[in-house]
């Protein structure tokens, strides 16, 4: 019976929380516990880094604050090493700074403490939702704008025929405006369509992933701002 329900618990996959503050830990083990989700937790940067490699969790709810080495080295050392394991940052409400760094280093979202561990548990969903690979689809649909090719089902992007490497999020952000190009997309409903949920998050998040979509698409990036309004691609 416990091996049964241990296995159920595995059923969502694997999910690192790498926190220092044990009650926080304790809290979200038991919500992703409850949702179906192993847990494995560590309580500083380093032993999380270790663990993300050695573990290959379905995603990872980092804290930016840790002893040692903090949320963004982990990220970046991940990012360095082609991890694109998705991150959930964990921040406090003064680190704006910070979070902003942490989603220009290639993690998927963040929250700010204190948090709804109800709300941790949906955005966690959201950023799995994005990762999800079908490459069991026999078909690839295929999206072009100028030399940028996106292939929806195997997640790929190519620019000018090299293979660029992009997080979950930025991937469903590309795909959002090449879908319907010249569309003219409003940040809020950037927000809603690729993060799932309204401007809770402030739309400076929709602006920072933008930039780095553009940055690894170099010069072959199609997405243009429309001043005041928000973002478009080129067909």
């Amino acid at each position: 019976m416990e091996a049964a329900g241990a296995a159920a618990r595995r059923s969502s996959g694997l999910v690192l929380v790498v926190e220092d503050e044990p009650h926080i830990c304790d809290l979200i083990r038991l919500y992703l516990t409850r949702e179906g989700f192993g847990v494995e937790v560590r309580h500083d940067g380093a032993a999380g880094l270790e663990a993300a490699r050695a573990l290959a969790p379905v995603a990872i709810v980092l804290d930016i604050r840790l002893p040692g080495l903090d949320g963004r080295d982990v990220v970046r050392a991940l990012r360095a090493g082609d991890d694109w394991t998705p991150v959930l940052f964990v921040t406090a409400r003064d680190d704006e700074v910070d979070r902003i760094l942490g989603l220009e280093l290639g993690a998927d979202d963040y929250l700010v403490k204190p948090f709804s561990p109800r709300e941790l548990v949906a955005r966690l969903r959201a950023v799995l939702r994005r990762a999800g690979h079908q490459a069991d689809r026999p078909a690839s649909r295929l999206l072009r704008a100028g030399a940028v090719e996106l292939d929806l089902d195997r997640r790929l992007v190519r620019a000018g025929g090299e293979a660029v490497a992009l997080t979950a999020t930025e991937f469903d952000l590309l795909a959002a405006l090449l879908t319907r190009p010249g569309l003219v997309f409003t940040r809020e409903r950037l927000l809603s369509q690729v993060w799932g949920y309204q401007a809770a998050a402030g739309t400076r998040t929709v602006d920072v992933h933008v930039a780095q979509v553009r940055a690894k698409l170099g010069a072959a990036s199609p997405i243009r701002t429309v001043r005041g309004v928000g973002y478009t691609a080129d067909g």
